[in-house]
């Protein structure tokens, strides 16, 4: 009705305007009235796809913007026939499917935004030279492939994002022609070989190239004649030394981020002559040698200095520092510091990482400026942050007294506050109730007594994320005070002395990823009421006074992220339905996660994060996962009074890593699905009173690298494979119907005897004869070690390195773990 009077209208613009319309109906209404129509400007008007082949009749077509619309739906063919096509905006539009190529193709075509359509892929065609292009933005999206060399030819172009995409291959050089580039974003992609040179784009301002696999050395050439340049190449693979360089320019650059290389030798005195330098970030290389901190008083404009976790010994030993520029970052982490700078006069100082050094003594009067004085082992009071603080940590020290009960009563910004891995004792002061905007508080891993204060969770958990008390002397019952709005991500209270129940008010806390209240006195039944919380990734209840069954229909299609249950050690009991693991898709393979592990993200666009830990059982020793991968995957349900058979839908789970079942009271066979776990390392099934066979599906494990068995009722011959033969007889004792190597042979009647038990099987042996021929008989070991099992074990190491080699490359499972025996 809008449209179908004003059929000469050249341009329409209804930016945020809530059109009501049903999927098609607006293409249609606009095609049929607005012949003539030349831009058309829909972004976030709630419009639904798919766009109906009815526009492609608006011939005279040059702008169409539908930005921050959900259209689902693919983009149609017939936009590359508008002719006169000069600007196509689709960002964030739920795109999916290819992307076709001759859209890129249309001369008159000058700007093209695709970016944060994650669905969308497609690939860069040849560029033909009549090409207008000026703008092209394909961040977040599914776009892969090569960069042709026909990309010289966009001798227009003044801003290309490819960020966060999946090109590969060696950036050409034919990128160095484009004198018109000011915005060069390639970051976070798989780009490998040497970076081109970019002199001759003159009106270069910002290049990131960072998170990529770029190779080679770096010097002063690639970036000739720029001025005022933002300079991002971290998180790639250059080395070597970068050798002194003239400075024509001072101003050349801006920013200069080299962090995360392979970057070593002494830093270039020439960075320090680079006057226009607002942030120089040289921190995670193995750079060397010594530094003299009031160097940076060359550089008058600099804001950010990162020189942390290299090889450097910082010289701080200077008294000159009040001409020092005003920092508002510093990173001085693993330097070699002796003595704390003095940074007196640093009032905008924000941040501060002076971990991982050999400081000591007293606490010098401008500690009260914010920091991260991690790994120092300082001791005496806990000095009170100031009100313009963001981030403190004050981890990993050796501050012993109690926590100054007016700790942050004027702190206005805190965002981040860590007391972790110190010897603090007392109560948690009520005080901390008072920062507002707090998003990560960790005291974990100190000698802090007494109940958890209400206020904790009624009145900060409308912004905190992480509340980490693990590892302390803290009793009482668990508050129930979780407000409405609750915005908790990660709530960590194991290794306590905690009793009652699990609040009902946790069930606020829909958001929730990870809930550890493991290692308490907890007296409680299956905390069902946490249904709602649909992010619940790790669940940990092990060692508590838990009982019940867990046959609460709420849990029934819930937790589909759940990657970790670990309610080990509890009184649970009863049947396990096959419907338990049913929604439990974050055990299954190709559940694809933002991140390659746990971590909450406190402060946006920014790279600082908080990682999330756990203590998991693993081949029978307790490991911290101090990184919480993605792609590890556990049920741990040891230890309880389960029974009934094991159901088959375990084996549905398919990215399983450990299984743990041990010390219940399970009956029936053991499951055949199991073999379908083919990334399953751990398969504990020990002290149950399982019979039947070993099915033959588990020799298809080929990753399996611990297996336990023992102390069943099973029977029959242990299923011949290559990785079964890898485990000892201790996977299979305690079942005396069970036989093959490595136990005993199978003779005629079922008994066990042969290698290792006998040379042979003595046929006319009495019932009963196999036990006391074992107790009687006393074997030299040395004969049975033949020249044939020396080789079979030779065999045996080489083929389990050859698997575990095999998954480390498959899988990138990197565990960084400490072993607790």
């Amino acid at each position: 009705m809008l449209v179908q009077n004003v059929p000469e209208l050249r341009e329409l613009y209804l930016d945020y305007v809530n059109v009501s319309a049903q999927k098609s109906d607006w293409c249609q209404a606009l095609a049929s009235s607005l012949p003539d129509l030349r831009t058309l400007s829909l972004r976030s008007c709630g419009l639904s796809g798919p766009l109906d082949s009815s526009l492609s009749g608006l011939h005279s077509l040059s702008v169409l913007r539908l930005d921050g619309n959900n259209l689902s739906t693919s983009v149609p063919e017939f936009i590359a026939n508008f002719s006169n096509l000069a600007t196509l905006t689709l960002g964030n539009c739920f795109l999916q499917g290819t992307f076709p190529d001759t859209i890129f193709q249309v001369p008159t075509l000058q700007t093209l935004d695709l970016s944060n359509n994650r669905l969308l892929s497609g690939t860069i065609p040849q560029i033909p030279q009549s090409s207008s292009l000026r703008t092209v933005l394909l961040s977040y999206t599914n776009f892969s492939g090569l960069l042709p060399d026909s990309i010289g030819n966009l001798l227009t172009l003044s801003m290309v994002d490819l960020s966060t995409c999946n090109f590969e291959g060696v950036i050409p050089s034919a990128i160095s022609n484009l004198t018109e580039l000011v915005h060069l974003d390639f970051s976070v992609n798989s780009f490998n070989g040497s970076i081109p040179l970019f002199s001759m784009s003159k009106k270069l301002e910002f290049i990131d190239l960072s998170g990529n696999s770029l190779i080679g050395s770096l010097s002063s050439k690639h970036f000739e004649g720029l001025s005022n340049l933002k300079l991002q190449l971290s998180n790639n693979k250059f080395s070597g030394q970068i050798d002194e360089f003239p400075i024509s320019n001072p101003f050349i650059l801006d920013t200069l981020d080299l962090s995360s290389n392979q970057l070593e030798g002494s830093i270039p005195e020439s960075f320090f002559k680079l006057k226009g330098l607002s942030v120089l970030s040289l921190s995670s290389n193995l750079y060397n040698g010594t530094l003299k901190l009031e160097m940076i008083q060359r550089l008058p404009n600099l804001t950010r200095l990162e020189l942390g976790h290299n090889k450097l010994s910082v010289d701080t030993s200077s008294s000159g520092f009040s001409r020092l520029p005003q920092l508002s970052r510093l990173n001085l982490a693993s330097c070699n510091l002796y003595i704390f700078p003095d940074l007196t006069n640093q009032s905008k100082l924000t941040f501060l990482d002076l971990s991982k050094n050999h400081i000591t003594g007293e606490i010098p009067s401008w500690i009260w400026t914010i920091g991260d004085i991690h790994s120092n082992r300082l001791q005496g009071e806990l000095p009170v942050p100031p009100e313009s603080a963001f981030y403190v940590d004050y981890s990993s020290n050796n501050f012993q007294q109690p926590i100054p009960v007016n700790i942050l009563n004027s702190t206005s910004f805190l965002m981040v506050f860590s007391l972790a891995n110190n010897s603090l004792t007392g109560k948690i002061p009520a005080s901390l109730c008072n920062a507002y905007y707090l998003r990560v508080l960790d005291l974990s891993d100190n000698h802090l007594s007494g109940s958890i204060p209400p206020c904790l969770l009624r009145n900060a958990t409308t912004s905190l994320g992480v509340l980490n008390l693990r590892r302390n002397n803290i009793s009482g019952d668990i508050p129930d005070a979780f407000s409405h709005n609750c915005s908790l991500k990660t709530l960590d209270i194991s290794n306590n002395k905690l009793e009652g129940k699990i609040p009902p008010s946790l069930a606020n806390c829909k958001s929730l990823e990870v809930m550890n209240a493991g290692n308490n006195k907890i007296d409680d039944t299956f905390p069902c009421r946490l249904k709602y919380s649909s992010s619940l990734r790790v669940l940990v209840l092990r060692n508590n006074k838990f009982h019940g069954n867990l046959s609460c229909s709420e849990v029934n299609g819930s937790w589909p992220n759940l990657q970790i249950i670990d309610i080990a050690s509890n009184n649970f009991s009863g049947k396990l339905h096959p419907r338990y693991f049913a929604s439990w898709r974050g055990m299954v393979l190709n559940a694809r996660v933002r991140s390659d592990h746990l971590q909450f993200e406190f402060l946006k666009l920014t790279n600082l994060y908080y990682q999330d830990a756990v203590t998991v059982t693993l081949k029978g020793q307790e490991m911290e996962l101090v990184k919480i991968l993605t792609i590890f995957t556990v049920i741990d349900f040891s230890g309880n009074k389960f029974s009934g058979e094991i159901p088959q839908t375990v084996g549905d789970l398919s990215s399983l890593y450990v299984l743990n079942l041990s010390h219940n009271a399970f009956t029936g066979i053991i499951p055949n699905t199991i073999g379908n776990l083919t990334q399953l390392g751990s398969l504990d099934l020990s002290m149950n009173i399982l019979n039947g066979e070993i099915p033959e599906e588990l020799t298809y494990l080929n990753f399996l690298s611990f297996l336990n068995l023992s102390y069943n009722k099973l029977a029959g011959m242990i299923p011949e494979g290559t990785q079964f033969q890898t485990f000892s007889a201790s996977s299979f004792e305690g079942n005396s119907g069970l036989c093959g190597f490595p136990l005993a042979g199978c003779d005629t009647e079922g008994w066990p005897c042969g290698y290792p038990l006998d040379t042979g099987c003595d046929s006319d042996a009495p019932e009963g004869n196999s036990a006391e021929r074992l107790n009687k008989r006393e074997y030299d070991w040395q004969l049975i070690i033949t020249q044939k099992t020396v080789s079979r074990f030779r065999f045996f190491f080489l083929f389990s390195f050859f698997v575990f080699v095999r998954r480390a490359v498959k899988d990138g499972l990197t565990l960084e773990a400490q072993t607790h025996t």
